[in-house]
């Protein structure tokens, strides 16, 4: 085969797919998607009483949604255009120790969000985000500070999944890059505006079943094709690579190693980084007060740890692929390597699946690029309006805002993010920065409010003055070590030097642990000792909540009181579902200590420090068990919420569209039965049915 040329010139690949293509999936299945999304919310209104005009079915979807449903949303809450395209991403750039790095800077995060969640439902039932707890505990100047820092997190965090995305659809079929940012947030705007927090919860379902079924489409289809045939030739394509052009700081200059010292470093970035967009990500908190206690945890726990195999099964197989194939003539860019350009702004997906699949693997990336973008971007515009409406409306402008003035300004949240992201990440791409940068130095930015925050909620110590300084001054020091380094490495303040490895580790390690110094410090001069009883002395919520903590509602009947455990005590005593938040807090600690451990102790740093090149058995069983792990996530993301409540709830629609639901006389709304899955009737017989669930 051909010599391969430098990385470095102009992409001159020639799009696959025509403009019509591209305009079809960003613009026709966007609309189709949200009029499916409005319809599906008339219809929950209609069967279920789920009104989205009421504030906590719009913000919180009444507290009650299950295990199946949250863990599904959180893999789709990370099943970013950025996961699926960076994996690949740093996995042509570093061999397989990047994609692992890439999902072991995810998991750990997501499965200790569990314990700040089940914190918030133990400690402040009520709230709606996270500022909410900022604020009652320290007051308004810690409140603003929280504020910029959230929103400085989402703005970012959105315009990394923008720029990727809108690369891609434009590498794909050749549609203006502009045109492609502007467009993605439109069908977005629509079911969020529309939907609320239920409506992503549902899209987050919709879009992720199609995104893993394509993902493990085609590490099934990588295979078939004669190129490759096995998981045994896949090694020896890689071994070819490695000698055609040998990885600088790899064991052996080899792509089958997890010594890898670039690798290692983009882990430590990528996983504090991800630390500061979970933490700071109010969308994270939102998801959370929206799960049933008994929810939270488990949801979590096994949405975190099923992610694992996205960006780490599907990262592998697809830049191995590129890595291999590269040197063959159906490859897109033959007879030169992938350009820098190419790489960074995310290539290395589609290409490998053009490779593979022809045109249908580019439609393929096209679709899975586009869902994985606006199914995350719905839970960043939601995340931004419940701010917007919860924390700067209801706070500082009328502080008796009803359930029309809430929702109204919530949709203006929402028309008003999705413009704004569209703008920022067009201002982004004109000034050359792509989604290697922001993938890179996302950290700088959203790790500064990680230990302040997390110390709002699990340690009473903190002082107010902590509070306001440790975050302010932590990202006054992470910005003067990254530009600092970036001016120390590259000899000057630039896109390219700003965006380079080292300086955005460091500035991410330095915004991460300089504010725990800093609250200790001025915690030590001045310290203060919290009650958490003040927590709920604050009413937050537009509707009473039952004594379990779990659902909104109104006082209405003595069939509803009945219902709701509040005549019969069905429900448990304050005191006991207090200690069984407790109990799920210590599991939830308990599996954020052993997911942390495995990920990134026990199981990656020996094969570092052994400096062990993989050999073709080890790399069959490495990438044998990616593809299952990726299947069986495949199967919790979309089977386990239809057993877990899904086609319980199916029925109950299917019953109240056909008449046969005889109770719609009644406020079903009180228990959130559209979430949960439960169905509800006026009748002795399912009065009596209800309360022996709530017993059990």
């Amino acid at each position: 085969m051909s010599n391969l040329q430098t990385r470095d010139g102009v992409s001159s690949v020639q799009p696959p797919l025509s403009q019509a293509v591209g305009y079809v999936v960003v613009v026709v299945i966007g609309v189709v998607v949200a009029l499916v999304m409005m319809l599906i919310t008339k219809i929950l209104k209609k069967t279920t009483g789920e009104d989205n005009q009421k504030t906590e079915m719009f913000m919180t979807a009444n507290r009650t949604v299950r295990t199946g449903l949250t863990a599904s949303a959180v893999i789709s809450s990370w099943l970013w255009s950025t996961a699926l395209l960076g994996s690949s991403y740093v996995g042509y750039d570093y061999g397989v120790a990047g994609p692992f790095w890439f999902a072991a800077g995810c998991s750990p995060m997501i499965v200790f969000f569990a314990l700040l969640g089940i914190s918030c439902k133990r400690k402040i039932p009520e709230a709606h985000t996270s500022l909410e707890v900022v604020r009652i505990r320290y007051g308004r100047t810690a409140h603003i500070v929280f504020i910029i820092l959230c929103l400085i997190n989402n703005i970012f965090a959105c315009a990394n999944m923008l720029l990727g995305a809108s690369a891609v659809i434009t590498a794909m079929s050749g549609m203006h890059i502009i045109a492609a940012t502007f467009l993605l947030p439109v069908g977005v705007t629509v079911y969020t505006f529309v939907g609320g927090i239920k409506a992503t919860f549902l899209t987050d379902y919709f879009h992720t079943a199609i995104i893993l079924i394509i993902a493990c489409y085609f590490t099934t289809k990588a295979f078939s094709v004669d190129q490759v045939g096995s998981v045994g030739n896949l090694y020896e394509l890689l071994v070819a690579a490695a000698e055609r052009h040998p990885v600088s700081g790899n064991q052996s200059g080899t792509y089958l190693t997890m010594k890898s010292k670039s690798a290692i470093i983009f882990g430590i970035l990528h996983t504090l980084g991800n630390f500061g967009l979970v933490i700071m990500d109010t969308s994270y908190f939102i998801k959370a007060f929206s799960a049933s206690p008994a929810a939270v945890v488990p949801g979590y726990t096994i949405g975190g740890i099923a992610y694992f195999a996205v960006p780490w099964g599907l990262g592998t197989v697809m830049s191995s692929l590129a890595l291999g194939l590269e040197n063959q003539p159906n490859f897109p860019t033959y007879p030169r390597r992938m350009t820098t350009s190419e790489v960074s702004n995310g290539l290395v997906l589609p290409y490998a699946a053009m490779t593979i699949a022809g045109k249908g693997g580019a439609a393929a990336s096209l679709l899975i690029t586009f869902m994985a973008c606006t199914s995350t971007l719905s839970a960043q515009v939601i995340a931004v309006s419940s701010i917007l409406s919860f924390d700067v409306y209801r706070e500082y402008f009328k502080k008796s805002a009803s359930d029309r003035d809430l929702i109204r300004s919530s949709h203006f949240g929402v028309i008003f993010f999705a413009a704004f992201s569209a703008a920022f990440s067009t201002m982004l791409h004109y000034v050359g920065i792509d989604l290697g940068w922001t993938l890179y130095m996302l950290g700088v930015v959203t790790c500064p409010g990680i230990f302040p925050m997390v110390f709002t909620i699990l340690w009473r110590h903190q002082s107010k003055a902590g509070a306001i300084l440790s975050p302010i001054m932590g990202m006054i020091t992470g910005l003067a070590v990254w530009l600092g380094t970036a001016a120390h490495f590259g000899g000057e303040v630039s896109v390219a030097t700003t965006g380079e490895v080292l300086p955005c580790m460091y500035g991410t390690v330095a915004s991460c642990f300089s504010p725990i110094v800093y609250s200790l410090v001025i915690t030590f001069l001045k310290p203060q000792r919290y009650d958490w009883a003040d927590f709920k002395k604050e009413r937050l919520a537009l509707e009473k909540l039952d004594s379990n903590l779990t659902t909104a509602h109104h006082d209405q009947s003595p069939v509803q009181n009945q219902l709701n455990g509040l005549e019969d005590g069905a429900v448990r005593s304050s005191a006991s579902d207090a200690q069984e938040l407790k109990r799920w807090g210590r599991i939830a600690a308990f599996w954020s200590i052993a997911t942390f451990l495995g990920h990134w102790v026990i199981w990656p740093l020996p094969m570092y420090g052994s400096g062990y090149i993989f050999e073709k058995k080890f790399f069959i069983a490495w990438v044998v068990v990616a593809i299952i792990w990726l299947w069986g996530t495949m199967l919790i993301a979309i089977v386990y919420p239809l057993i877990d409540g899904g086609i319980q709830q199916i029925h109950q629609i299917y019953r109240g569209l056909t008449g046969r639901n005889d109770n719609q006389n009644y406020d079903t709304n009180i228990k959130g039965v559209g979430t949960n899955g439960s169905p509800s009737s006026p009748s002795a017989a399912s009065v009596s049915d209800e309360i022996q669930e709530k017993k059990e």
